[in-house]
């Protein structure tokens, strides 16, 4: 009975209890154990700066030039860049790329600060975008080939997979089999439907970096670059009083480079820097691909002939091949920038340690493949001194020479410079008849305050120098001047720190460490200088 009652009480429980109560597992005590997928790390982003926000342009002469105008078809002159631009950084790892940066950038120079996660790596991008890397981007990729169509003359579009690059003739896969580019003899163009990834238009250095939250930075850029230059340009014009000039100078600087910094703010650096190792070492530049659009060669011998007359029977003749690519108009030809000047617009000089710095007072645009032109100097109404220089060998037999007209000038406060002067070239004018006449060029190093500056203008047939020589070792020098005023001259005898001339008839004082003969020849006149030349024994 009590068996009997238990077991009816288990079923009535039993039953009222749902179904699904009945399926429901029992809970687990403690953290559940299963599978899991590891957190991924958000995917890098790509932020890209096409341009600076304001640009600095410190140009460095060439270390190796040591006078003289710059070579504007080969600049060896390097620049100081600092850009600053302002650029929206995102959360987590982002590939900030500095577009638009000198192609001829020193990338192991280059410093960016102003990133909230500081820099992680950097790469210069050297993969520019030409019709040469385009194609070779493209290679085994469809491409539209646009051509003209020999029996209608209308233009086609077909459909092409590139199967070979540029560094041979290109051959194109069509539905029709294989065919080499341009060997139709009519026009043909190659249509791309999208950039290759990694070709960029302009020279781009990129940086990783990371940031723990978005942010909008302002970074600083800084780098060298070749391919830049610069030199003054002195302008002296000789005032009719026939004892003052008025000297001008320009700073002038080239820029080789694609590249234009517009709105700059301008400085060059005059003098030598000390270079332990050649930067231009550091310049990593990528040969570009060169692009041959010729009909492949299809076979040599008669068979390659009978081919290829079959191929291109009933079309015309092919067109001459097409001229070589254009290169970028010489520095020789760049046109010149003209600039006002006025007080303002000068230059102005700073000192640099041991170095002169010329800092342009306004911002100037350094453009590329040109010149740049600034007032450097302005100095009116400094005296000179017009005197004739020549040289002759004590030891060598008669001799003929030709004076050089040389205009010395003093670098001092007192008589109108007193400056620092750069190196470059020089321009002489003289006033003929209220016309300015050019009289000579020449090319000028540094000088320093209190030097003496000579400046070579030109050669005259009005004043020439004479040596006879007997055989008793007896020297006759004579002077002879032809112009209607009297002119000085300073003749070297024999090689510094040599005394080859034995009891001279006039005077002689060493200059330099020669012997020189320091005389006024009158007008229309002549001046005589005797000698005995003197040999080892006495």
């Amino acid at each position: 009975m009590r068996a009997r009652a238990f077991l009816a009480g288990w079923m009535m429980a039993a039953a009222a209890v749902p179904l699904a109560a009945q399926d429901v597992p029992v809970p687990q005590v403690g953290p559940q154990v299963g599978p899991q997928t590891a957190p991924q790390p958000a995917p890098q982003q790509t932020v890209t700066s096409p341009k600076p926000d304001a640009v600095n342009v410190t140009i460095y002469r060439d270390p190796n030039r040591d006078g003289g105008e710059i070579n504007r078809n080969w600049l060896n002159g390097f620049a100081l860049i600092t850009e600053t631009r302002t650029i929206a950084i995102p959360a987590g790892e982002s590939r900030v790329r500095f577009e638009g940066v000198a192609e001829g950038m020193v990338a192991v120079s280059a410093v960016v600060t102003g990133l909230p996660g500081g820099v992680v790596q950097k790469n210069r991008d050297a993969a520019l975008l030409s019709p040469a890397a385009l194609l070779d981007g493209t290679l085994g990729n469809r491409v539209t080939v646009k051509r003209v169509n020999p029996g209608t003359g209308k233009v086609e579009e077909q459909q092409a997979i590139i199967r070979s690059g540029p560094g041979g003739a290109v051959v194109l896969q069509t539905d029709k089999g294989f065919e080499s580019l341009r060997c139709s003899g009519l026009p043909e163009t190659l249509v791309y439907s999208q950039v290759p990834e990694g070709l960029t238009a302009k020279p781009t250095l990129s940086v990783i970096t990371r940031s723990d939250a978005p942010v909008t930075a302002k970074v600083t850029l800084t780098y060298l670059a070749t391919g830049f230059d610069w030199a003054a340009n002195y302008v002296a014009t000789v005032n009719p009083d026939g004892r003052t000039l008025d000297l001008f100078a320009w700073l002038t600087v080239a820029n080789s480079n694609a590249e234009s910094f517009p709105d700059a703010q301008m400085m060059a650096v005059a003098g030598k820097l000390n270079k332990e190792r050649d930067y231009r070492e550091l310049v990593t530049r990528q040969p570009p691909p060169r692009l041959n659009l010729s009909c492949y060669p299809m076979g040599s011998g008669r068979e390659g002939l009978e081919r290829n007359r079959n191929s291109l029977a009933g079309a015309p003749p092919p067109p001459p091949p097409p001229p070589p690519p254009m290169m970028a108009a010489p520095l020789a030809e760049m046109a010149m920038d003209e600039v006002v000047v006025t007080a303002s617009r000068v230059a102005r000089q700073e000192d640099l340690g041991d170095l002169k710095l010329y800092r342009v007072p306004m911002a100037v645009t350094v453009a590329a493949k040109q010149q740049k032109q600034v007032a450097l100097l302005v100095k009116d109404d400094v005296p000179y001194a017009r005197l004739y220089k020549a040289w002759i060998a004590a030891d060598n037999s008669d001799q003929s020479i030709t004076p050089t007209l040389i205009l010395r000038l003093r670098n001092e406060e007192k008589d109108g410079l007193g400056v620092p002067l750069p190196s470059g070239g020089i321009a002489v004018f003289e006033q003929v008849g209220g016309a300015r006449i050019l009289a000579g060029r020449d090319r000028v190093t540094d000088y320093a305050v209190k030097e003496e500056i000579e400046v070579k203008v030109s050669q005259s047939p009005t004043v020439t120098v004479e040596q006879m020589r007997d055989d008793k070792d007896r020297v006759t020098v004579t002077v002879s001047n032809a112009n209607p005023y009297p002119v000085a001259l300073e003749l070297g005898i024999g090689s510094a720190g040599e005394s080859a001339a034995r009891g001279p008839s006039q005077k002689l004082r060493r200059k330099d460490g020669v012997e020189t003969w320091f005389a006024t020849v009158p007008a229309n006149g002549k001046a005589v200088l005797r000698y005995k030349v003197k040999r080892a024994k006495d």
